[in-house]
Formats: C-alpha cells, sequence, structure tokens
C-alpha cells in the first residue's frame, strides 16, 4: 500500500473539498442533516479545516474539507492521511479545477517523513482510495522521485558524502537498466575534470563524477546535470557558522535531477536521456583550492578563483562542458548555486535563467500548472563584464556585491555551447516551514515541472 493509496471500497468514507464560495453552492443541494452540522460544528470552508460529519447511526458518515482559492488545487487532500481518523476514504467531490492525478499526487506527498534517524511513527491508518480517473503510475513516479531527492537531501554529511550520493545514482541506474560509469579521484585528471578534482581534492572523500545514459540513441537528446556539493564549509574562504549549518542540503541539485531521472526511465519517456553528477565535498587541508590559483577547465577556459566558496559553478562548468559535446536537443542543470537568487526571489520560487525563450516559456508554464513554479531572471551579458579576470579567461566571481545570481549563470553560460537550449536552475531545495504536502526540510523544487515540460515536449 504505498503511500496510503488503496483500490475501490464501496464503504470508504466520501471527501468533499469546499471553498467558501463553494461551501454555499453545496448547502443549497445537501441534506439538512448534514447542512445543519456543518453550521453547528462552525465550518466556513476555511482552507485547511475540517468538519467530521456523522451519518445516521453516528458513525463518520462525510468529511468536509475547506479550501483556499488561491492554494493549487493538488494540494487539497495533502496532510489528509495524518489527520483524519483510521478508515478508508474516497474523494467524492474534489476542488473546483483538480486534477485526480494531481490530488493523489499532493496526498501521496503529504505522507512523506524523513525517519532515517529516529524510530518510525505507526503508520496512520487513514487511506485514499485512487480517485477516478487518476493516472497511478505518474502519481507513484513522480512520488517516489520527490521522496528519493527529500531523502538525500536531509541525510547529513556524515552518511552522505560523494561515494554514497554516487551509490544512490548507480542504484537509480541499474533499476533502470541504464549504462553508467563513475570517475573517481585522480581518475578525474586524467580523463579532464580538472575543476571538479581541484574542488573536492582537499577532502579525504574522493571526488567523483557519475555519468548515466539510458534509452534510444536516436531518440532526442535530453541532458541533466546536478550540483552535488555533498557537504560546503567554503574552502578557505571559510563560511561562518551561520552559514555553514545547511550545508548538508548543497548536493540539492544532484537529487533532484537524480529523482527526476527515476521519474523519466520509470516512465519510460521517448528520449535519449544523460545524466552528469559531479560529486564533491568542499573541504580544507593542506591541498585546498586557494584564493587566486588558476585553473584550467575541461573546456580550456582558465579560471581564477575569486572565492572558494563559489564551488558549485566550478564543478557544474566540467560537467556542463561534457554535456555540450553531444549536443542536446535539452540541457537543464540544477543547483543550490547562490545565495543571492534567495535573496531576490525568497525560499519558494527558485531562479530559472535560460538562453531559449520558447524553453523558457515552456518550463514556466509546467512550474505553474504543476504548483511547482520558478521565475525566469535575465542572462544579462553587461554584467559578464564582472567577472573578468587580469589573469585568466574569466574569475569565478565578481568583486561587488550586485547581481550574485546572474553573474553566476553568466559563468556558467561559458561553458555551454550557443545554440543549444539549456536551462540553469538556481534552487534553495529546502523548505522554510511546513506546508499541506511539503513538510519543513528537504524540497524536490523543480522536479515535477521539468518532467511535465519534457513528458509533454518528448512524449
Amino acid at each position: 500500500m504505498a503511500f496510503n493509496l488503496i483500490e475501490g471500497d464501496a464503504g470508504a468514507v466520501p471527501l468533499t473539498v469546499l471553498t467558501k464560495a463553494g461551501l454555499t453552492a453545496w448547502r443549497e443541494t445537501a441534506p439538512a442533516r448534514e447542512r445543519d452540522w456543518a453550521a453547528a460544528t462552525g465550518f466556513t470552508g476555511e482552507a485547511g479545516k475540517v468538519a467530521l460529519v456523522p451519518d445516521k447511526a453516528g458513525k463518520l458518515g462525510r468529511v468536509l474539507i475547506g479550501a483556499s482559492d488561491n492554494e493549487a488545487a493538488i494540494w487539497a487532500l495533502a496532510g489528509l492521511s495524518e489527520t483524519l481518523p483510521e478508515g478508508n476514504y474516497r474523494l467524492e467531490q474534489g476542488p473546483e479545477g483538480g486534477d485526480p492525478t494531481r490530488l493523489a499526487l499532493g496526498w501521496a506527498l503529504g505522507t512523506y517523513a524523513f525517519t532515517l534517524y529516529r524510530e518510525k511513527k505507526k503508520e496512520h491508518g487513514a487511506r485514499l482510495v485512487w480517485p477516478e480517473g487518476a493516472d497511478r503510475g505518474l502519481a507513484e513516479r513522480l512520488a517516489n522521485a520527490v521522496c528519493l531527492a527529500r531523502d538525500l537531501i536531509n541525510t547529513p554529511a556524515s552518511d552522505l558524502g560523494p561515494a554514497e550520493l554516487a551509490d544512490a545514482a548507480v542504484t537509480v541506474a541499474q533499476n533502470a537498466g541504464a549504462k553508467h560509469r563513475v570517475i573517481t579521484g585522480d581518475a578525474l585528471l586524467a580523463e579532464n575534470y580538472p575543476t571538479i578534482h581541484a574542488v573536492g581534492r582537499a577532502s579525504s572523500r574522493q571526488p567523483r563524477l557519475v555519468d548515466i545514459r539510458w534509452g534510444d540513441e536516436r531518440a532526442p537528446k535530453v541532458t541533466l546535470v546536478g550540483k552535488g556539493v555533498c557537504f560546503d564549509s567554503g574552502g578557505l574562504d571559510l563560511k561562518p557558522a551561520s552559514g555553514m549549518k545547511m550545508m548538508k542540503k548543497d548536493m540539492g541539485g544532484s537529487a533532484i535531477m537524480l529523482g527526476l531521472a527515476q521519474a523519466l526511465m520509470q516512465g519510460g519517456l521517448p528520449v535519449r536521456l544523460r545524466v552528469l553528477l559531479p560529486l564533491v565535498e568542499n573541504a580544507v587541508s593542506g591541498n585546498a583550492m586557494r584564493p587566486l590559483d588558476i585553473v584550467k577547465t575541461r573546456k580550456g577556459i582558465t579560471v581564477e578563483i575569486g572565492n572558494t566558496d563559489a564551488e558549485g559553478r566550478l564543478i557544474l562548468c566540467d560537467a556542463l562542458a561534457e554535456a555540450c559535446t553531444e549536443m542536446p536537443a535539452m540541457l537543464v542543470d540544477a543547483a543550490t548555486l547562490t545565495g543571492a537568487a534567495r535573496v531576490a526571489l525568497g525560499p519558494e520560487l527558485p531562479a530559472l535563467f535560460c538562453n531559449d525563450d520558447g524553453l523558457a516559456a515552456g518550463l514556466i508554464a509546467a512550474g505553474m500548472a504543476e504548483d511547482d513554479p520558478m521565475w525566469r531572471m535575465p542572462l544579462w551579458r553587461s554584467y559578464r563584464k564582472l567577472l573578468d579576470s587580469k589573469a585568466a579567461d574569466i574569475n569565478n566571481v565578481s568583486d561587488g556585491p550586485h547581481a550574485g545570481a546572474i553573474t553566476a549563470a553568466l559563468y556558467l553560460q561559458e561553458f555551454v555551447e550557443p545554440g543549444i537550449p539549456w536551462a540553469h536552475l538556481d534552487v534553495m531545495a529546502w523548505n522554510a516551514k511546513t506546508r499541506p504536502g511539503r513538510p519543513e526540510g528537504a524540497e524536490a523544487q523543480t522536479l515535477r515541472a521539468v518532467y511535465a515540460y519534457i513528458a509533454g515536449r518528448f512524449a
């Protein structure tokens, strides 16, 4: 019984989802007993409120669920698995515009809990009958993908370093029958991934690059790249304690792209998928990368290290350069790259940088439809000069405090071949507060949106 979703049950208690406006319409046709009970208990259709309506025998006969006009329908049932009494439930009336697959997915995501380090609480007895018309395979694929990413991001760095994250990626690849290889340690130098090696060499946990390939060679090429900094101390430009505390989640981009890849492969989408995950720990030791060191990248561009704490773009640039050798039809990277993106857009709205208007519009539309939003920000070419270096081809940071998310994206763009549609997603990968279906902690931001876009474009 995955995610407390079950086959049909004729005796299941009906669920009725109502906004405040919908409550008025419901009262006109509802049995007087139910209508009076709702009024007596003060149910007004307010979002998050629930009314348990008894039947004539005094048993639970119906549940009224308040819904917001502003909240996406996908979350209408999220969290009810924990709050409803034990039993089976069926959706009799969903929210306006509520797609049954999304409603089932929202319910499923509401059952998530990270329990690796504490005793799992007793599984709650509230179970939902699969809504009529729901695509069960799709809902389960996406729920499993999101939960995989959440679990990886939530796991502390003590137990999830580059080796463990690579193992998780290999498991996903093996389960899908995908080809895969892992390049480790000094082999990165031998195979010309120098910036990945430079960032990760100071740690006792060797850096790695995971390379997964799946699908028909003749199908459109889709390549995913994810930042995998399993912990970021800041390197010699050491972060303060407040900045370092949450850095177990600095591999969030790789977790999101791995979860997305799993869903795409399980769904059998007609694409030639490639996944590149550079995995490192940014640590401090005698051989650590130093400020003003110059590193030659895979593409041949030399980079002056203006700040060792801007390491994510360094590992991504080698992976992006390799990704471009196949000239994919679509290239997407995800990364917990800059605090500047959070300052600009807050924790709930990832920043999208894109060199192709059609791709950008499609991703934004998919994000709105799936309530997995993103907001486009400009690749403002005038700011490229902020990355100029007197000693190398480019600096990995600008000297000033302005436009940090944009300059980071412009740095990455230097390693993307012109003509390849590319999207860069600067994500938080974390819920700062609990909302229905989105508990405080790790979050697979943009995963569902990118899946929907790829499925709609290539399926």
